[in-house]
């Protein structure tokens, strides 16, 4: 009889301005619980006034070592967040999938409060071989995060950004309470068996 694999753990970072009851996030969560992956979407600290060094120990609190059991899925801001994270881990180590939504390293022309945040950037070139899977997501059209920075952070990182049209900034305020592509990717590369995987009602 083969054993089941060991269920991979999911990491959801939120952005800003959100919390984990936002958005598609617990949707997503109950979607990977329902599939046997334990899924935890941490409460960033201060959401509307983020603070890099404080969203950086809270990122570090929940994803602690990653591993190839370890999947993490990123919003926004939080996909700068975990990358600085991923990028300032010392020696070796893998993560199994980084799925990144509307992130960005440049400064946004739509949301000048975050300039301070964003100032000292993320050098992102070694992050990838450390990655066994690395996905990028942005929509056809976003108010908040220019498409072009997305597909720069892509560029980067050696991979295509995925465009999902019509989704805005993935806010509940654009529609987006539900984003399937992240649950498909997330199992694609790492299957279960059909009926946990049934899609969403």
């Amino acid at each position: 009889m083969t054993s089941r694999p060991t269920p991979t753990r999911t990491v959801v970072i939120h952005g800003y301005h959100a919390t984990p009851g936002d958005h598609w996030f617990p949707w997503l969560a109950d979607r990977l619980a329902a599939g046997g992956i334990p899924a935890y979407v941490p409460a960033m600290p201060d959401p509307g006034d983020p603070d890099p060094g404080a969203w950086l120990a809270a990122t570090a609190r929940a994803v602690g070592t990653p591993d190839e059991d370890t999947a993490v899925v990123a919003h926004s801001l939080g996909c700068l967040t975990i990358l600085r994270y991923l990028a300032a881990l010392p020696g070796r180590w893998r993560l199994g999938h980084l799925v990144l939504v509307a992130g960005f390293l440049d400064p946004l022309p739509a949301l000048p409060d975050l300039d301070g945040y964003i100032a000292s950037g993320c050098d992102v070139r070694a992050i990838p071989a450390h990655v066994t899977r690395l996905t990028v997501f942005r929509s056809g059209a976003d108010e908040c995060v220019p498409t072009a920075h997305t597909d720069h952070l892509a560029a980067l990182l050696g991979v295509t950004a995925r465009t999902i049209p019509g989704a805005g900034h993935f806010l509940a305020d654009d529609g987006v309470t539900e984003l399937p592509e992240v649950l498909d990717v997330l199992r694609t590369a790492h299957p279960r068996p059909n009926a946990l995987w049934a899609p969403p009602a």
